[in-house]
């Protein structure tokens, strides 16, 4: 059973994160260069909340399009779900989908891990369905190679 820390272990362990008092407008900046839809907001050595694409649209909707002088802390999840490097795959499928979340930072007791992203759980996902593909191909005997010709001869 695929475990997220396998997850993390192939995605890599780079984390962008920002404290509760950076400026929104800063945030946007950040996510935008470095391609990304989640910021961990940290605070003292802490998981303090999750800041994602989804909580700023908000915010820019409310305000106009406004980003104004707004801190990450008026506009974070301050309780962000999380789940443990030993949480199976299938465990982080069933939350992001019941609480319709993105972006999961990956928690070991108060230490940080990594954040999963739906992204990354779809692509681990693929990953393990092209591997098992694979693997039953392999044991079935005389599979046809892919060529048309034999795909027709094994009908």
């Amino acid at each position: 059973m695929l475990k997220v820390s396998e997850i993390l272990r192939v995605k890599g362990h780079t984390l962008y994160t920002a404290t509760p008092d950076t400026s929104i407008a800063l945030a946007i900046e950040t996510m935008s260069e470095q391609d990304i839809g989640s910021l961990v907001i940290m605070e003292h050595g802490e998981l303090a909340g999750m800041l994602t694409f989804r909580e700023i649209i908000q915010h820019l909707h409310r305000n106009r399009g406004v980003v104004g002088t707004y801190t990450i802390r008026s506009i974070m999840n301050d309780a962000p779900i999380s789940v443990t490097p030993n949480t199976s795959a299938d465990e982080v499928q069933r939350l992001m989908l019941d609480k319709h979340v993105r972006y999961m930072p990956v928690m070991d007791g108060p230490t940080l891990h990594g954040v999963i992203s739906f992204y990354d759980m779809a692509q681990a996902i693929v990953a393990a369905q092209q591997f098992e593909n694979t693997m039953l191909k392999a044991y079935i005997r005389d599979w046809p190679g892919g060529d048309q010709s034999d795909v027709q001869a094994a009908e």
